[in-house]
């Protein structure tokens, strides 16, 4: 996860994604839009301030996508762990 964090980071730092309502988007922070894209239950208000285009758009949709499969991962292992004791 941590090495998705800065890939995705590094790269929305170098071309940051336009934003939807000039007017009305948060500035732009690059840690905390990959966070958003990650994690799928914490919102942080930049995925949907902002639209990637391009490849970039494809590599949100992989963080989405990975994101989704950790958070599932995570809490089936939980419960397995639960359901044992």
């Amino acid at each position: 996860m941590f090495s998705l964090l800065l890939a995705g980071s590094v790269t929305y730092a170098t071309h940051h994604p336009r934003a939807l309502k000039a007017d009305e988007a948060p500035s732009f922070n690059p840690l905390f839009y990959t966070l958003d894209l990650l994690l799928p239950i914490i919102d942080f208000g930049q995925e949907k301030a902002f639209s990637p285009q391009g490849w970039y758009q494809w590599l949100s949709y992989l963080l989405i996508v990975t994101g989704w499969l950790l958070a599932t991962t995570i809490a089936a292992g939980i419960t397995r762990s639960v359901s044992r004791q």
